[in-house]
């Protein structure tokens, strides 16, 4: 198998330790594994209302373009709409663009517009806005259920442990994307079949108004299985490479 270099791009209310089960089993097998807090999340220090969509695809693209090659670009949930954005603007650099029960959206659409169509998320009806509508937090038994429900005490008391503000801008952020660059990029996704964050309904409906995903994947489980099911995850990796 051809070693690759993977950048994983955690979601909301998240940070790269989302990918501390993923990224040993992907370096055993010889690749170069790239993770990092986006801007306020994780044991980044930036507060949730100075955090931009901008700030997030620029991060991105600095790591990307700190390697010699391509690289396989991997995005979780909100990542989707961020990993999006980065294959527009540096087409070249991206390999492939993997799809982790993520956001696909088209041009001009946010991830608030694909949200409020997801009937089958806990997300949006149970966030709790601050003062001023920087960021939101979500109630520990919800954060729970959505990130690790299928998951050991250990992650769900991560979970709990690790919650903090979501900057919100993000969610309202509208890509631009073209058929030149984005859309001559190599597409595949992960679906998860028991998901509350982003519903399995959304997600098939993402990836038909898409049209050029290359293969679907399914993994039985919610919406965090590089918790749940590390092994299974990286086995799919490892068939997309």
């Amino acid at each position: 198998m051809e070693a690759k270099t993977y950048v994983l791009v955690h979601g909301a209310f998240a940070g790269k330790y989302a990918w501390d089960k993923v990224k040993p089993i992907l370096e055993k097998q010889g690749h170069k594994v790239i993770v990092f807090d986006l801007p306020a999340h994780g044991d980044d220090p930036t507060p949730a209302k100075d955090a931009t969509f901008d700030g997030y695809v620029d991060l991105v693209i600095k790591h990307i373009n700190a390697e010699a090659g391509q690289v396989v670009l991997v995005g979780h949930s909100m990542g989707g709409v961020v990993i999006s954005q980065v294959a527009e603007r540096i087409p070249a650099k991206i390999e492939k663009l993997v799809y982790l029960s993520a956001y696909l959206p088209k041009n001009g659409q946010s991830l608030q517009d694909l949200g409020q169509a997801d009937a089958q998320s806990l997300i949006g009806p149970n966030l709790k806005f601050a003062a001023d509508y920087s960021g939101a937090t979500l109630p520990d038994d919800i954060a729970v259920q959505v990130f690790a429900g299928d998951c050991s005490d250990d992650i769900r008391k991560m979970v709990v442990a690790k919650g903090k503000l979501e900057p919100l801008a993000a969610f309202q952020a509208k890509v631009s994307l073209t058929d030149g660059n984005f859309g001559k990029v190599p597409k595949y996704y992960i679906e998860t079949t028991k998901d509350q964050g982003v519903g399995t309904l959304l997600q098939e409906k993402m990836i038909a108004d898409n049209g050029t995903v290359a293969k679907v994947y399914k993994i039985d489980s919610g919406h965090s299985p590089y918790f749940a099911k590390p092994e299974q995850l990286t086995k799919i990796f490892f068939d997309i490479n």
